[in-house]
């Protein structure tokens, strides 16, 4: 069996920005909660058998406490956030599995069901539905890949090496060194993509990389000064590691059975309902947006 975890967080974005504005008879915004749900049943009507969608019921989580400038809901707009609780209300109706998350991510719930599921030896397979880069740590041979639905673009571990230059395990380091604007950490000064992929690429991990740069033997423009950045700033690159690293021990479900889905609950013929009689209004610009 194949097991499909998707970024629910991810897909309102994406819809929000993608289709029409549409307001139901309480005058709510549901078009992008109306957007996540038809694009869910084409996955299920395609064949897909297995499902459970994370979202962030809260954007802000124990990162916050880690790092002051991490990501959080300000300057969000208000009509993409009081879709959340609604999404999570429909898909459940759905009869979709969600895993509303508070004190963690989304990212790590998706994480967890991963590796969670791939302990069944009955799953082939499970692709994570999201283009965010850290989900590429989770990646693991052709067993766990990575799927961008925009792109349709799939990731295994083959896959992720081409794009970053290190294996996924190195995933995090990579983050710390280079900075994750969406998340709100900044890496280190100087501390490229090329760079970073080529010492990673050697070392794997941050504790490994020497000192010395002449120890490293590698094609790394300014490498004393990178190395020099490194040293007297290691402890902050531990920390924007930690902010990359994803949690994988959470406990979402006993067996990957549960997600199974088994068709629509009775509530969801009312729910349906509800959005198809949406009234829908002008559309947005289209715009590129990153959480």
């Amino acid at each position: 069996m194949e097991i499909y975890l998707l970024d629910g967080t991810y897909e309102l974005f994406r819809h929000y920005y993608a289709v029409p504005s549409a307001h139901d008879a309480d005058g709510r915004e549901v078009g992008a909660v109306r957007g996540v749900l038809r694009s869910l049943l084409g996955m299920l009507k395609g064949g897909v058998t297995h499902l459970a969608v994370a979202t962030d019921q809260v954007i802000e989580s124990f990162r916050n406490g880690l790092w002051a400038g991490y990501k959080t809901a300000e300057g969000q707009e208000p009509e993409l956030l009081v879709q959340f609780p609604l999404l999570e209300e429909v898909l459940s109706a759905a009869g979709i599995v969600v895993w509303p998350m508070v004190e963690f991510e989304a990212d790590d719930a998706l994480a967890a069901g991963a590796v969670a599921a791939v302990r069944d030896a009955r799953v082939e397979r499970v692709v994570i539905c999201t283009p965010d880069k850290d989900l590429g740590q989770c990646v693991t041979g052709t067993r766990i890949v990575q799927l961008n639905r925009r792109t349709n673009v799939t990731l295994d571990q083959a896959g992720i090496m081409q794009k970053f230059g290190v294996l996924p395990e190195s995933i995090p380091d990579y983050l710390a060194l280079v900075g994750d604007s969406a998340d709100g950490y900044p890496g280190l000064k100087g501390w490229g993509a090329k760079s970073s992929a080529a010492v990673l690429a050697k070392f794997l991990h941050l504790e490994a990389i020497p000192a010395d740069s002449r120890e490293w033997l590698v094609n790394a423009a300014n490498a004393g000064a990178l190395a020099d950045t490194l040293v007297r700033e290691r402890e902050q690159a531990l920390l924007f590691r930690t902010l990359a690293r994803l949690r994988t021990d959470i406990a979402l479900f006993e067996n990957v059975d549960q997600l199974r889905w088994a068709g629509p609950t009775p509530a969801f013929a009312k729910t349906a309902a509800q959005l198809d009689a949406a009234v829908t209004e002008a559309r947005r610009p289209r715009e590129v947006r990153s959480r």
